[in-house]
Protein backbone atom coordinates (compact mmCIF):
# COMPACT_ATOMS: atom_id res chain seq x y z
CA UNK A 1 0.00 0.00 0.00
CA UNK A 2 1.42 3.75 -1.48
CA UNK A 3 -0.05 6.55 1.39
CA UNK A 4 0.66 9.94 1.60
CA UNK A 5 0.25 11.37 4.94
CA UNK A 6 -0.32 15.19 6.24
CA UNK A 7 -0.61 16.06 9.91
CA UNK A 8 -1.17 19.49 11.03
CA UNK A 9 -1.43 20.72 14.67
CA UNK A 10 -2.37 24.23 15.26
CA UNK A 11 -2.05 26.39 18.28
CA UNK A 12 -3.84 29.48 18.92
CA UNK A 13 -2.60 31.68 22.20
CA UNK A 14 -4.29 33.55 24.18
CA UNK A 15 -1.76 35.88 24.91
CA UNK A 16 1.61 36.31 22.70
CA UNK A 17 4.47 33.99 23.15
CA UNK A 18 7.96 35.34 23.16
CA UNK A 19 10.14 31.85 23.23
CA UNK A 20 8.88 28.42 22.57
CA UNK A 21 11.01 25.09 22.05
CA UNK A 22 9.59 21.79 20.78
CA UNK A 23 9.85 18.85 19.90
CA UNK A 24 8.06 16.64 17.00
CA UNK A 25 7.56 12.96 16.52
CA UNK A 26 6.21 13.12 13.69
CA UNK A 27 8.37 11.68 10.57
CA UNK A 28 7.36 7.67 10.34
CA UNK A 29 10.22 5.38 11.22
CA UNK A 30 11.87 3.14 8.35
CA UNK A 31 11.36 -0.66 9.35
CA UNK A 32 11.28 -4.31 7.12
CA UNK A 33 7.60 -3.61 6.00
CA UNK A 34 7.51 0.24 6.17
CA UNK A 35 9.56 2.09 3.47
CA UNK A 36 9.37 5.50 4.12
CA UNK A 37 9.65 8.41 0.88
CA UNK A 38 10.35 11.83 0.81
CA UNK A 39 9.13 13.65 4.31
CA UNK A 40 9.06 17.39 5.41
CA UNK A 41 8.16 19.49 8.13
CA UNK A 42 6.88 22.80 7.80
CA UNK A 43 6.43 25.41 10.64
CA UNK A 44 4.85 28.80 11.07
CA UNK A 45 6.41 30.56 12.11
CA UNK A 46 9.59 29.87 11.29
CA UNK A 47 12.08 28.48 13.97
CA UNK A 48 15.82 29.73 14.24
CA UNK A 49 16.99 26.01 14.19
CA UNK A 50 15.39 22.82 13.11
CA UNK A 51 17.27 19.80 13.34
CA UNK A 52 16.41 16.05 13.56
CA UNK A 53 17.92 13.45 15.88
CA UNK A 54 17.09 9.60 17.29
CA UNK A 55 15.65 9.32 20.79
CA UNK A 56 16.78 6.55 22.72
CA UNK A 57 14.22 4.60 21.19
CA UNK A 58 14.95 4.77 17.36
CA UNK A 59 12.19 7.15 16.91
CA UNK A 60 12.46 10.19 14.58
CA UNK A 61 12.53 13.58 16.56
CA UNK A 62 12.06 16.85 15.13
CA UNK A 63 13.92 19.65 17.33
CA UNK A 64 12.80 23.41 16.77
CA UNK A 65 12.92 26.87 18.52
CA UNK A 66 11.14 29.88 17.94
CA UNK A 67 12.56 33.00 19.13
CA UNK A 68 10.02 35.73 18.14
CA UNK A 69 6.83 37.19 19.28
CA UNK A 70 3.76 34.76 17.89
CA UNK A 71 0.14 34.45 18.76
CA UNK A 72 -0.12 30.74 17.27
CA UNK A 73 1.92 27.88 16.02
CA UNK A 74 1.59 25.69 13.10
CA UNK A 75 2.91 22.01 12.44
CA UNK A 76 2.41 20.09 9.52
CA UNK A 77 4.45 17.07 8.74
CA UNK A 78 4.32 15.45 4.89
CA UNK A 79 5.34 11.96 4.49
CA UNK A 80 5.10 9.28 1.52
CA UNK A 81 5.15 5.89 2.63
CA UNK A 82 4.87 2.58 0.98
CA UNK A 83 3.57 -0.79 3.46
CA UNK A 84 3.62 -4.21 2.86
CA UNK A 85 2.37 -7.42 5.39
CA UNK A 86 3.80 -7.46 8.38
CA UNK A 87 5.65 -11.13 9.62
CA UNK A 88 3.31 -13.07 11.64
CA UNK A 89 4.10 -16.06 14.17
CA UNK A 90 3.68 -19.47 12.69
CA UNK A 91 4.20 -22.93 14.65
CA UNK A 92 3.96 -23.69 18.25
CA UNK A 93 5.97 -20.89 20.35
CA UNK A 94 6.72 -21.14 24.45
CA UNK A 95 4.10 -20.44 27.25
CA UNK A 96 3.53 -17.02 28.77
CA UNK A 97 5.17 -18.57 31.97
CA UNK A 98 8.59 -19.78 30.06
CA UNK A 99 8.40 -16.48 28.35
CA UNK A 100 8.06 -14.79 31.61
CA UNK A 101 11.34 -16.42 33.03
CA UNK A 102 13.05 -15.88 29.50
CA UNK A 103 12.70 -12.01 30.36
CA UNK A 104 14.12 -12.54 33.74
CA UNK A 105 16.81 -15.03 33.51
CA UNK A 106 17.45 -15.01 29.91
CA UNK A 107 20.42 -12.88 28.15
CA UNK A 108 18.79 -13.35 24.73
CA UNK A 109 15.55 -10.98 26.30
CA UNK A 110 17.93 -8.02 27.23
CA UNK A 111 16.67 -5.47 24.54
CA UNK A 112 12.70 -5.85 25.71
CA UNK A 113 13.64 -6.20 29.99
CA UNK A 114 13.00 -2.38 30.00
CA UNK A 115 9.24 -2.63 28.60
CA UNK A 116 8.27 -5.06 31.74
CA UNK A 117 9.16 -1.50 34.26
CA UNK A 118 6.44 0.61 34.64
CA UNK A 119 6.18 4.14 33.29
CA UNK A 120 4.55 7.21 33.43
CA UNK A 121 1.39 5.77 32.26
CA UNK A 122 1.52 2.70 33.32
CA UNK A 123 2.07 0.60 36.47
CA UNK A 124 1.79 -2.99 37.16
CA UNK A 125 -1.06 -3.66 39.65
CA UNK A 126 -2.54 -7.10 41.09
CA UNK A 127 -6.36 -5.94 39.59
CA UNK A 128 -4.34 -5.99 36.14
CA UNK A 129 -3.47 -8.97 36.41
CA UNK A 130 -6.04 -11.06 37.39
CA UNK A 131 -8.03 -9.02 34.44
CA UNK A 132 -5.98 -11.01 32.01
CA UNK A 133 -5.84 -14.18 33.96
CA UNK A 134 -8.94 -14.89 32.21
CA UNK A 135 -6.56 -14.99 28.85
CA UNK A 136 -3.43 -16.07 30.25
CA UNK A 137 -4.79 -19.78 31.52
CA UNK A 138 -1.62 -21.94 33.00
CA UNK A 139 0.60 -23.10 30.38
CA UNK A 140 -1.16 -21.69 27.55
CA UNK A 141 0.79 -20.34 24.63
CA UNK A 142 2.10 -16.84 24.87
CA UNK A 143 1.16 -15.94 21.23
CA UNK A 144 -2.46 -17.61 21.83
CA UNK A 145 -3.11 -15.98 25.24
CA UNK A 146 -2.02 -12.68 23.84
CA UNK A 147 -4.73 -13.05 21.04
CA UNK A 148 -7.16 -13.69 23.52
CA UNK A 149 -6.46 -10.47 25.41
CA UNK A 150 -6.98 -8.64 22.31
CA UNK A 151 -10.02 -10.36 21.27
CA UNK A 152 -10.94 -9.75 25.41
CA UNK A 153 -10.23 -5.99 25.76
CA UNK A 154 -12.18 -5.13 22.44
CA UNK A 155 -15.24 -7.21 23.34
CA UNK A 156 -15.34 -6.05 27.03
CA UNK A 157 -14.99 -2.86 26.98
CA UNK A 158 -16.77 0.49 25.32
CA UNK A 159 -14.80 2.89 22.71
CA UNK A 160 -16.47 6.72 24.28
CA UNK A 161 -14.23 9.94 23.47
CA UNK A 162 -15.91 11.48 25.55
CA UNK A 163 -15.14 9.40 28.76
CA UNK A 164 -11.60 9.87 29.48
CA UNK A 165 -8.68 11.81 29.04
CA UNK A 166 -4.78 11.82 28.88
CA UNK A 167 -4.58 11.53 32.93
CA UNK A 168 -7.54 8.99 33.38
CA UNK A 169 -5.70 6.80 35.94
CA UNK A 170 -5.36 3.08 34.37
CA UNK A 171 -7.45 1.40 36.85
CA UNK A 172 -10.30 3.74 36.54
CA UNK A 173 -10.63 2.63 32.73
CA UNK A 174 -10.32 -1.09 33.83
CA UNK A 175 -13.48 -0.14 36.20
CA UNK A 176 -15.68 2.00 33.68
CA UNK A 177 -14.71 -0.63 30.82
CA UNK A 178 -14.56 2.65 29.01
CA UNK A 179 -12.12 4.77 27.05
CA UNK A 180 -9.96 5.35 23.56
CA UNK A 181 -7.48 3.65 21.78
CA UNK A 182 -4.59 5.24 23.45
CA UNK A 183 -6.52 3.68 26.86
CA UNK A 184 -7.36 0.04 25.38
CA UNK A 185 -3.02 0.09 24.47
CA UNK A 186 -1.71 1.26 27.93
CA UNK A 187 -4.66 -1.22 29.42
CA UNK A 188 -3.07 -4.12 27.62
CA UNK A 189 0.48 -3.47 28.31
CA UNK A 190 -0.21 -3.07 31.91
CA UNK A 191 -2.24 -6.17 31.80
CA UNK A 192 1.05 -7.51 30.12
CA UNK A 193 3.29 -6.24 32.55
CA UNK A 194 1.81 -7.10 35.66
CA UNK A 195 2.37 -10.79 34.32
CA UNK A 196 5.91 -10.68 34.07
CA UNK A 197 5.52 -9.93 30.08
CA UNK A 198 6.93 -7.17 28.07
CA UNK A 199 5.28 -4.73 26.06
CA UNK A 200 5.55 -1.23 24.06
CA UNK A 201 3.31 1.27 23.08
CA UNK A 202 2.91 2.14 19.38
CA UNK A 203 1.66 5.58 17.94
CA UNK A 204 0.69 5.97 14.14
CA UNK A 205 -1.78 6.21 11.58
CA UNK A 206 -4.50 3.92 10.44
CA UNK A 207 -6.32 4.33 6.98
CA UNK A 208 -10.08 4.68 7.62
CA UNK A 209 -12.67 4.44 5.37
CA UNK A 210 -16.03 7.02 5.06
CA UNK A 211 -19.18 5.01 4.40
CA UNK A 212 -19.70 3.65 1.30
CA UNK A 213 -21.00 6.08 -1.65
CA UNK A 214 -19.23 9.25 0.68
CA UNK A 215 -16.00 11.02 0.10
CA UNK A 216 -13.16 10.70 2.26
CA UNK A 217 -13.27 14.01 4.46
CA UNK A 218 -10.33 15.60 4.54
CA UNK A 219 -8.63 16.04 8.24
CA UNK A 220 -10.98 13.29 9.09
CA UNK A 221 -7.98 10.51 10.06
CA UNK A 222 -6.57 11.12 13.34
CA UNK A 223 -3.24 9.62 15.11
CA UNK A 224 -4.08 5.89 16.51
CA UNK A 225 -2.58 3.64 19.60
CA UNK A 226 -1.52 0.09 19.74
CA UNK A 227 1.21 -2.13 21.13
CA UNK A 228 3.71 -4.97 20.74
CA UNK A 229 4.39 -7.79 23.00
CA UNK A 230 8.04 -9.45 23.16
CA UNK A 231 7.85 -13.04 22.33
CA UNK A 232 10.95 -14.55 22.81
CA UNK A 233 12.96 -16.27 20.08
CA UNK A 234 10.56 -14.58 17.26
CA UNK A 235 10.77 -11.22 18.31
CA UNK A 236 7.31 -8.09 18.42
CA UNK A 237 3.85 -9.13 17.73
CA UNK A 238 1.82 -6.02 16.92
CA UNK A 239 -2.23 -5.97 18.44
CA UNK A 240 -4.87 -3.42 18.09
CA UNK A 241 -7.53 -3.92 21.66
CA UNK A 242 -9.28 -1.11 20.42
CA UNK A 243 -10.33 -2.79 16.84
CA UNK A 244 -9.62 -6.33 17.87
CA UNK A 245 -7.66 -7.63 15.07
CA UNK A 246 -3.89 -7.34 14.00
CA UNK A 247 -1.98 -4.53 12.07
CA UNK A 248 -1.57 -4.78 8.59
CA UNK A 249 -0.85 -2.96 5.64
CA UNK A 250 -3.16 0.34 6.72
CA UNK A 251 -1.41 0.71 10.17
CA UNK A 252 1.57 3.27 9.54
CA UNK A 253 3.98 3.72 12.51
CA UNK A 254 5.49 6.97 13.70
CA UNK A 255 7.27 5.51 16.89
CA UNK A 256 7.75 3.28 19.67
CA UNK A 257 7.83 3.38 23.62
CA UNK A 258 7.26 2.59 26.59
CA UNK A 259 3.71 4.12 26.50
CA UNK A 260 2.21 7.44 25.43
CA UNK A 261 4.85 10.07 27.05
CA UNK A 262 7.64 8.56 24.87
CA UNK A 263 5.53 9.28 21.26
CA UNK A 264 4.18 12.67 22.32
CA UNK A 265 3.26 13.84 18.73
CA UNK A 266 4.20 17.54 19.70
CA UNK A 267 5.04 18.93 22.74
CA UNK A 268 7.56 21.79 24.63
CA UNK A 269 7.95 24.52 26.68
CA UNK A 270 7.56 28.32 26.16
CA UNK A 271 7.63 31.78 27.69
CA UNK A 272 3.77 32.80 27.50
CA UNK A 273 0.93 32.03 26.19
CA UNK A 274 -2.19 30.22 28.51
CA UNK A 275 -5.90 28.92 27.83
CA UNK A 276 -4.48 28.18 24.13
CA UNK A 277 -6.88 26.06 21.89
CA UNK A 278 -5.42 23.04 19.84
CA UNK A 279 -6.58 22.27 16.62
CA UNK A 280 -5.25 19.00 14.92
CA UNK A 281 -6.32 17.53 11.44
CA UNK A 282 -4.53 14.32 10.20
CA UNK A 283 -5.06 12.83 6.46
CA UNK A 284 -3.76 9.13 5.54
CA UNK A 285 -4.43 9.59 1.66
CA UNK A 286 -4.50 6.04 -0.33
CA UNK A 287 -2.18 6.73 -3.30
CA UNK A 288 -2.87 4.96 -6.45
CA UNK A 289 0.17 4.27 -8.74
CA UNK A 290 -0.61 4.56 -12.29
CA UNK A 291 0.01 1.39 -14.61
CA UNK A 292 1.79 0.93 -17.63
CA UNK A 293 0.29 1.41 -20.79
CA UNK A 294 -0.96 -0.31 -22.84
Amino acid sequence: MHYQLRHTTRYDYSAEVALSHNEARLLPRELPWQQVGQTDIAIHPTPVRLRERRDFFGNRVGYFSIQELHGGLEVTATSLVTTSPRPEPQGHFISWEQAGACLREGTDCLEARLFILDSDFVAADAALADYARDSFTPGRSLVEAVYALNQQIFTEFTYDPEHTTIATPLLDVLASRRGVCQDFAHLAIGCLRSLGLAARYVSGYMETLPPPGQPKLQGADATHAWLAVFIPGWGWLEIDPTNGCLPDERYIILGWGRDFSDVTPLKGVMSGGGNDRLTVAVDVIPVVEAGPRS
